[in-house]
C-alpha cells in the first residue's frame, strides 16, 4: 500500500512539472527575432536611408611635387552641414587629416574659405552644398600659386592692397582737436557697396584681366578699395590718390567684363566702383 501511494505521489509530480514547463517552451518558440532571410530583406531599405555624396577635391603637396590631382572623397549628407565647409571639416576630421584649406569665422566675415566650388569662385561657408548633383568639385582660386591643396598664395594680392594706401590721410589737423571726424549721412553713404569688402579675393582671381597680369594690374578688390578712400569725405589726398592708380596696367586692363560682380560673395559690384574711378580721372579728379 505504501508503494501504491508513493508512485500516485511521483506521478501527479511528473504531471505538474510537465505543464509548468510548457507555456515556457511557447515561449521559446514565439520571441519576436527576424530570421536571417528577413534580416536581409530589410538591409536595402536601411542603405537606402543614406545620402552619399562624392567630393573631388584638389590635392598637391609641395614636399611630395608630383602633377596636381583630384581625389575623390564620399561623405554621408545626412551626416553633415549644409555647406562646403561642413564637408571639407568633415572630411579632414573623419576620411583625411591631411587634407589643407583655410577657414577661419564660417560666418562670411573673415574671407578665408575663399576657393573655385563647382567652376564659380565663392566662400566655403555660405557655399550649400548642391542636392541636385552627385558630385562636387573644388580646386584653389584660379590662376593663384598653390602653396598646399586648396591654399592659395596671397602674398602677390595683399602687397596690391597695400600699395593703394588703405587708411585714411589728412593734410590739415582735425577741426576738433582729439575728436573724431564726422561726416554727412549722405558722405557717409558714398561709401555703401565698397567699406563691405573682407578681402576674400574671389574677384580678383576671377578677372581674366587680373590673370594675365597680376604683376601690373591692382585687380578689382584693390580698386575697389581705392575708390573707397578716394570717395571718403574725410580724406584729403584724393587728388594725390587718383594719380597713383592713373596707369595703363593698374587701372584701364579692367574691361567691365564683370565676372567680379558674379563672384563677390557680398554682393559688391567692384566693376561700378573701377568706372567710377575712371569718370574721376576724365573730370581731372573732381
Amino acid at each position: 500500500m505504501a508503494t501504491s501511494l508513493i508512485r500516485r505521489a511521483m506521478n501527479m509530480t511528473l504531471r505538474v512539472s510537465s505543464s509548468a514547463l510548457a507555456p515556457a517552451s511557447r515561449l521559446v518558440v514565439e520571441r519576436p527575432y527576424a530570421s536571417e532571410t528577413e534580416a536581409q530583406k530589410v538591409e536595402p531599405k536601411a542603405a537606402a536611408a543614406t545620402n552619399m555624396k562624392t567630393f573631388q577635391i584638389y590635392r598637391w603637396n609641395p614636399d611630395n611635387p608630383t602633377k596636381p590631382q583630384l581625389e575623390d572623397y564620399k561623405i554621408d549628407l545626412k551626416e553633415c552641414g549644409p555647406m562646403v565647409l561642413d564637408a571639407l571639416i568633415k572630411i579632414k576630421n573623419e576620411i583625411d587629416p591631411s587634407l589643407t584649406f583655410r577657414r577661419s569665422c564660417r560666418e562670411g566675415i573673415c574671407g578665408s574659405c575663399a576657393m573655385n566650388i563647382n567652376g564659380c569662385n565663392g566662400l566655403a561657408c555660405l557655399t550649400k552644398i548642391e542636392s541636385g548633383s552627385s558630385e562636387t568639385t573644388i580646386t584653389p582660386l584660379p590662376h593663384m600659386f598653390v602653396i598646399k591643396d586648396l591654399v592659395v598664395d596671397m602674398t602677390n594680392f595683399y602687397n596690391q592692397y597695400k600699395s593703394i594706401e588703405p587708411w585714411l590721410k589728412r593734410k590739415n589737423p582735425p577741426p576738433t582737436a582729439g575728436k573724431e571726424i564726422t561726416q554727412s549721412k549722405k558722405d557717409r553713404a558714398k561709401l555703401d557697396g565698397m567699406y563691405e569688402c573682407i578681402l576674400c579675393a574671389c574677384c580678383s582671381t576671377s578677372c581674366p584681366s587680373y590673370w594675365w597680369n597680376p604683376e601690373s594690374y591692382l585687380g578689382p578688390a584693390a580698386l575697389l578699395h581705392a575708390n573707397r578712400w578716394i570717395s571718403d569725405s574725410r580724406d584729403e589726398y584724393t587728388k594725390e590718390r587718383l594719380e597713383a592708380i592713373n596707369d595703363e596696367f593698374k587701372l584701364y586692363r579692367c574691361h567691365t567684363i564683370l565676372n567680379c560682380a558674379r563672384a563677390c560673395p557680398k554682393g559688391l559690384n567692384p566693376g561700378k566702383q573701377i568706372t567710377h574711378i575712371k569718370q574721376l580721372q576724365l573730370l581731372g579728379g573732381a
